[in-house]
C-alpha cells in the first residue's frame, strides 16, 4: 500500500508541476498581449489560448464573426476572428472556463490612409503670451538692487498672459505697458495649464529710466523639421513627432499660432558620438505656406493644411500601420536632405514596443543605408517628423537621436499621431 501511494506521488507531483509552469508560461503571454486591439474591416486575425485558459466569444456576429480553428491541439484553443463591421465588441479569456482573467476589447475600423510627408519644413510658433525665460534683479535710480517680478512670484517657465486684463501677445507689447502704468500692475500668470494673477510695481532702472520687472521673455520661436503626413479625409497634417519646447526652460511652448512652410536645405552638419548633427535650412514666412499650427505637445506639432495645398502635394495615400502590427525588421524613412526632394533611405526597426499609452519611445530604429550614413552619420536635428513606411504601410515617425550613438534613434507609432487630431 505504501508503494502504490509512492508511486501516485511520483506521478502528481510532475503533473501539478506540469500544470503550474503551464499556467505561468500561458498567463506571461497573456500578460503582455494587449487588452485592447483593432480589427480591420474585412480583415481578420488570430487569437488562441494554451491549457489551462479558454476563450469565451462575447460576441456581436454583426461586427466579428468567430470561425473555430479544429487543426489546434487538444491543449490549445484558437479562433479566427473575422472583421464583419465596423463596431466594437470583445472577448474573455477564462481559467478552466469558469474564472474570468482578462477582457479583449476589439474595436473594427476602417484602415486610415494618409499622404507620408518627407517634405523639410519651416516652423514659425508664437506662443500664447510671453515666456519668461529668466529672471534678474533692475537696478534703479537710487542704486537699489531688487526684483518686482521675483517678489510677485514669477518664475521661470512661466506664461504672462495679461497684464491689467490686456491679452499678451508679445514682448514690446509688455515693455510699452510697463512704461506706459508704472504703478502696480496685475498679472495673470499660466502655470502647468493653471492660471493664477499677481501684481508687481515696476521698477525705474537705472540703465535708460525704462521701466522693467526684472524679466527676460520671448514671444516666438522658429525652426526647421519635417514633415510626417498629409490627411486628406480632414486637411489635416502632423509633423515632427515630438513637442517644440524652449530652448532656454526645456518647458513645452503653448501655442497661440503658427505656420509651417516649405523650407529649402542649405546644408548638413554630420552627427558623431555624443554630438548631434543637424540640418540647416532657410524659409520665408510669405512664402509657400502650408499650413497653421494648432496644436503642440509631447508628440509633435498638429493642424490644418491650407486648401491650396492639396495640389502641391506629389505623393498618393498609402494605409497606416497599427501598433500591434509594426515588427521588427527592415523598413524606411522619406526626408530631405539635398536637392529638395524627398527621398527613401533604409532603416532597420531593431525594436517595437507594446503599447497602451500614447509614447513618443515607440521604436527603437538603427539607419543602415550608406548613403543616408556618408551624408549625415544617421540621425540629425532637423530629420524628426520622417515617416517610417513598412510593408508599404506607414507605420510612424522618427522622433529622437540616440546622442552617443546617431545611427540609432527612437520612432513613434502613426496610431499615436493620429489620435491628436481628435483635439484639433
Amino acid at each position: 500500500m505504501d508503494r502504490l501511494d509512492g508511486n501516485k506521488k511520483n506521478i502528481i507531483f510532475p503533473l501539478i508541476l506540469f500544470i503550474i509552469l503551464m499556467v505561468f508560461l500561458s498567463l506571461n503571454q497573456i500578460l503582455f498581449y494587449p487588452s485592447n486591439f483593432k480589427l480591420i474591416k474585412g480583415e481578420n486575425k488570430t487569437i488562441s489560448a494554451s491549457f489551462p485558459f479558454s476563450i469565451e466569444i462575447n460576441n456581436n456576429e454583426e461586427i466579428v464573426k468567430p470561425i473555430f480553428n479544429e487543426q489546434t491541439s487538444s491543449l490549445k484553443q484558437s479562433y479566427n476572428l473575422n472583421a464583419v463591421s465596423i463596431g466594437k465588441t470583445n472577448v474573455q479569456l477564462k481559467l478552466l472556463g469558469l474564472i474570468p482573467v482578462k477582457n479583449y476589447d476589439i474595436d473594427v475600423v476602417d484602415r486610415p490612409r494618409l499622404v507620408p510627408g518627407g517634405d523639410a519644413i519651416g516652423v514659425s510658433l508664437n506662443t500664447k503670451g510671453v515666456l519668461v525665460v529668466a529672471i534678474t534683479d533692475v537696478i534703479d535710480t537710487d542704486g537699489k538692487r531688487t526684483s518686482p517680478a521675483k517678489d510677485a512670484g514669477i518664475k521661470i517657465g512661466d506664461s504672462i498672459i495679461k497684464i491689467n486684463d490686456e491679452k499678451i501677445i508679445s514682448s514690446e507689447q509688455v515693455v510699452n505697458i510697463l512704461n506706459n502704468e508704472t504703478k502696480k500692475v496685475n498679472i495673470t500668470i499660466s502655470r502647468n495649464n493653471a492660471e493664477f494673477k499677481t501684481t508687481a510695481v515696476p521698477i525705474k532702472a537705472l540703465q535708460d529710466n525704462s521701466y522693467r520687472l526684472g524679466i527676460w521673455v520671448r514671444d516666438k520661436t522658429t525652426g526647421i523639421g519635417t514633415l510626417s503626413y498629409y490627411n486628406y479625409d480632414n486637411q489635416s497634417f502632423g509633423a515632427l513627432g515630438h513637442g517644440i519646447t524652449d530652448v532656454d526652460t526645456g518647458k513645452l511652448l503653448t501655442v497661440e499660432n503658427g505656420l509651417i512652410m516649405q523650407a529649402k536645405v542649405a546644408g548638413i552638419q554630420q552627427g558623431k558620438q555624443g554630438k548631434p548633427g543637424e540640418i540647416k535650412g532657410v524659409f520665408y514666412k510669405t512664402d509657400d505656406v502650408l499650413g497653421n499650427i494648432k496644436i503642440n505637445n509631447e508628440l509633435g506639432i498638429y493642424g490644418n493644411m491650407k486648401k491650396s495645398t492639396k495640389k502641391q502635394i506629389e505623393g498618393k495615400p498609402i494605409p497606416i500601420a497599427f501598433k500591434e502590427e509594426v515588427k521588427e525588421g527592415k523598413a524606411h524613412i522619406l526626408t530631405t536632405l539635398d536637392d529638395n526632394k524627398i527621398k527613401k533611405y533604409d532603416i532597420e526597426i531593431v525594436k517595437a514596443e507594446s503599447q497602451n499609452k500614447e509614447n513618443q519611445k515607440s521604436m527603437i530604429i538603427k539607419i543602415t543605408d550608406p548613403v543616408l550614413l556618408n551624408k549625415t552619420g544617421g540621425i540629425v536635428q532637423g530629420m524628426s517628423g520622417s515617416p517610417i513606411i513598412q510593408n508599404n504601410k506607414i507605420v510612424g515617425a522618427v522622433t529622437h537621436v540616440f546622442v552617443n550613438n546617431p545611427k540609432k534613434g527612437y520612432g513613434l507609432y502613426i496610431e499615436w499621431m493620429l489620435k491628436q487630431e481628435d483635439k484639433l
